[in-house]
């Protein structure tokens, strides 16, 4: 069967914020279709003519498709009139969403650019948390673990303090205790009550794959019990026997993305404190 090759294209992303959103949105899209690999061209903070006279050579120079999140009229009309006498399609991303709850909550939208970027608690709550995150990374600071909102447990390599970024910029203080073979946890973890204690697990073969790929990377080639069968097969045991015995639930890793984790993670917190399932923002 012959090769298939890869189809490259042009996506142009043009922002009056920081344009992650636009970023976020072409990638889970393009994710969708095989063989498709995006040349990405990011314009963020275009918030002026000349600027946008820029961007739009820039297209000129490289057909393909414009997605756009500019909320100054003006600006957006002289954008979409530029794509048009290019003939270069162009997508306003979040219309169809902005419509329907416009339509839903019967509200005006604001015009006010870069809004969801606006210094408020929010944006100050993310801080906090990611501060929190890094002293709290590795069993660091553990006896102020009862301030977080959740506590990550697992051996080495489960991807406990990605997930932990990840969570602080959602705004969930979260901190992680390692398990380390031949010492105990530190006592404070079993008296925590605040906090929601998970269990991040792995399959033996998947986290020696892990480990290995970590020595190589620090160059690192003699034999070691960090990626001994033996050794791993009896720490994730005992990290399950651990987490079964103190009641604490328990997420799989071995093919989640750090993204999907922290997904669970979320879905946990919000059915610890509602009672109910489902992620809340």
């Amino acid at each position: 069967m012959a090769p298939r090759f890869a189809t490259y294209f042009h996506v142009h992303l043009v922002s009056d914020s920081t344009g992650e959103t636009l970023n976020a949105m072409a990638k889970a899209v393009v994710a969708r279709f095989d063989g498709v690999i995006p040349i990405e061209h990011i314009y963020a903070l275009v918030r002026s003519r000349k600027q946008l006279e820029r961007v739009l050579q820039e297209i000129e120079d490289h057909p393909g498709v414009v997605l756009h999140t500019i909320v100054d009229r003006d600006l957006r009309a002289e954008l979409e009139e530029g794509c048009r006498r290019l003939d270069m399609p162009t997508i306003a991303a979040l219309d169809p969403l902005v419509a329907a709850l416009s339509r839903y909550l019967g509200a005006t939208l604001t015009s006010r650019v870069g809004a969801q970027h606006a210094l408020d608690n929010d944006y100050f709550n993310r801080i906090e948390a990611l501060n929190y995150a890094i002293a709290h990374d590795d069993g660091q600071s553990g006896q102020n673990l009862e301030s977080a909102d959740v506590v990550l447990v697992g051996v080495s390599r489960t991807s406990k303090t990605p997930t932990c970024i990840y969570l602080a910029h959602r705004g969930v203080r979260a901190g992680n205790v390692p398990l380390v073979p031949g010492q105990e946890p530190p006592t404070g973890l079993f008296r925590l009550h605040k906090p929601l204690v998970v269990g991040l697990t792995v399959s033996p073969d998947r986290l020696i794959q892990i480990r290995r790929n970590r020595l190589l990377t620090l160059k690192e080639d003699r034999a070691s019990s960090y990626i001994a069968a033996d050794q791993v097969r009896d720490e994730t045991i005992a990290a399950r026997r651990l987490f079964e015995r103190e009641g604490w639930p328990t997420i799989d890793v071995t093919r989640r993305s750090v993204e999907e984790t922290a997904a669970a993670v979320l879905n946990l917190l919000n059915e610890r404190r509602t009672g109910k399932l489902g992620a809340q923002a």
